[in-house]
């Protein structure tokens, strides 16, 4: 349990956030009110976001509770590897950049199934709605809950369903009154606030092992010198060698920061396409810090406690005779034993944050999504105070259903890998439709629905045909390259059924597509080290020479 000084902390930190998202939220709604835009005000802030606040809230809205716990938690268990996932984002920001925000931007798209019905017809928006409402749910709010619940259990005692039902109404309230604005204004404090709770838990554990040599003393001692390294070979006892992330993670990765309206929304409020471009990028460079505050620190975790430095016995039980530790536990054994009293504080409000960045960038995209893509398509004279309103009632029912998902979401092992389980089977068909989409002009129509309606399905298919089967050949596939092999199948779906079906009605595709992968770097951008093109070279080298060092 914590003291009552970090308690009081914490609690002030959650009321401060919830005054300062109402406060702005509500003060750029009155501002713009004369504009007639009470709809886009709300939902992308009134197009006014500049660079900081986008990168900012792009990496508040993608690191919660999840990414603090069971980074924590994979850097205890299989060392560095799970960082591949932080710093191959950074490639996939790269493609945000160059090749979707000029898209987005010049189509003038207020969501992503708005962009697939331009590009190819309603159906193909439809579907994209309801798989974007529900991964939202499922993927963004209430994994987040639940590792945000386990925390807060443990250090409070609190009731873990109570204590994130309390979280998440005051999140839901400023979130729904302020809009776009209030989320990302209380988004790139909440970052702050995380990158700070999260180097404090990086220098008490360097601090606690005596640095980096003795923890590299400690790896070679119990021959487990592979924990530093992100490249892993065929036949790693953790199930991810290197061809399965340069393969795999790219669906997840485009999927996730390209085409997902969760984290896309921040993108689509950008003031103008090099605000858009250079917030993308920035986010990028900001990825590089998870592994080092994020992951490391659970790898320190794993080496103290094999020096003795970290008494992990309250996390031990005995399974056929041997000792194993329930890692799920392990950060907040870490704040317990390794953070002094005060900063436990900061180290609390730094996983709220993380918890309500999640939550109230996720309600805000499901809340734009059914306002847009459901309810104006079936009432298409809908006024905007009717739209805000059906998007208000809508995220409101989500976080409902988010609760209702936490018992049987809680049954992972590891959070961090059943979240990207799920992606692995959702992301293929919807990458597929989006890459083909904007860079061929002959994907027709209706094999977009197709992909869509059949990839989805073989998904859902192969993801319980795993957990039933554990022992198959389906379940013996790591989720990263089953990624891979869904979207081949998908890319083979779509291709075949665009000769079999090609569109004949004369849309004017030119409009909706590159006409080379080079079309979208013809805009000069801004001068100096502010360039976009520039700023994408230096953050691949320099994630090269990353890779390089932890190869």
């Amino acid at each position: 349990m914590i003291q009552t000084l970090d308690l009081t902390i914490s609690a002030f930190y959650v009321g401060a956030i919830f005054i300062i998202g109402l406060w702005a939220g509500i003060r750029h709604r009155r501002k713009n009110l004369y504009k007639n835009e009470a709809a886009n005000d709300y939902f992308l802030a009134g197009k006014s976001l500049r660079w900081p606040m986008i990168g900012l809230a792009l990496f508040a809205t993608n690191i919660s509770c999840v990414h603090l716990v069971s980074l924590a938690q994979s850097g205890f268990d299989t060392g560095l590897l799970n960082g591949n996932f932080e710093w191959m984002a950074s490639f996939t920001l790269i493609i945000l950049a160059l090749f979707f925000v000029p898209f987005y931007m010049k189509s003038r798209v207020t969501t992503l199934p708005d962009f697939l019905e331009k590009r190819y017809d309603r159906a193909s928006r439809d579907w994209l709605a309801f798989v974007s409402v529900l991964s939202a749910i499922i993927i963004h709010i209430a994994f987040s809950l639940l590792a945000g619940g386990i925390v807060l259990e443990t250090l409070f005692g609190f009731n873990l369903y109570t204590s994130v039902m309390v979280i998440a109404i005051i999140t839901a309230i400023y979130t729904i009154i302020g809009g776009l604005k209030a989320v990302v204004i209380t988004e790139s404090i909440q970052t702050i606030v995380l990158i700070s709770g999260a180097v404090i838990m990086s220098i008490a554990s360097y601090h606690k092992m005596g640095g980096w040599e003795p923890m590299v003393q400690v790896l070679k001692r119990h021959n487990e010198l592979s924990m530093l390294s992100m490249m892993r070979p065929q036949g790693d006892p953790a199930g991810m060698p290197w061809y399965a992330v340069f393969l795999g993670y790219p669906i997840l990765g485009i999927w996730y920061w390209c085409a997902d309206q969760t984290i896309v929304q921040r993108v689509l409020g950008a003031k103008d396409e090099n605000n858009a471009r250079i917030g993308a990028l920035f986010c990028g460079f900001i990825k590089i810090l998870p592994v080092f505050i994020f992951v490391m620190p659970g790898l320190f975790a794993y080496t103290l406690a094999q020096s003795g430095k970290l008494d992990v016995s309250a996390l031990t039980t005995m399974q056929a005779g041997k000792a194993v530790v329930n890692s799920k536990g392990i950060y907040t054994l870490m704040i317990i034993q390794l953070i002094p009293k005060g900063l436990i504080g900061v180290l609390v409000a730094a996983l709220l944050s993380g918890l309500m960045s999640q939550i109230s960038g996720a309600l805000n995209s499901i809340s734009t999504l059914v306002s847009y893509d459901i309810y104006k398509r079936r009432q298409p004279n809908a006024k905007d105070d009717a739209l805000v309103k059906v998007g208000k009632i809508a995220a409101g029912l989500s976080l409902i259903l988010s609760l209702a998902l936490l018992p049987l979401l809680n049954h992972y092992e590891s959070i961090f890998n059943g979240l990207n389980d799920i992606i692995a089977h959702i992301a293929p068909p919807i990458t597929c439709v989006f890459l083909l989409g904007i860079f061929w002009k002959g994907a027709s129509v209706h094999s977009a629905k197709f992909t869509l309606w059949i990839g989805s399905a073989i998904g859902v298919c192969v993801f319980f045909a795993s957990k039933l089967y554990p022992d198959s050949v389906i379940g013996h596939i790591t989720f990263m390259m089953m990624a891979f092999y869904l979207f081949c199948g998908c890319v083979f779906i779509q291709v075949l059924f665009s000769y079999l079906y090609p569109d004949e009605s004369g849309i004017a595709i030119a409009e909706l597509t590159w006409s080379s992968p080079f079309e979208p770097l013809k805009s000069p951008g801004w001068k100096g080290i502010g360039n976009y093109k520039f700023l994408s070279v230096l953050l691949l080298v320099v994630m090269a020479v990353l890779f390089w060092i932890f190869r």
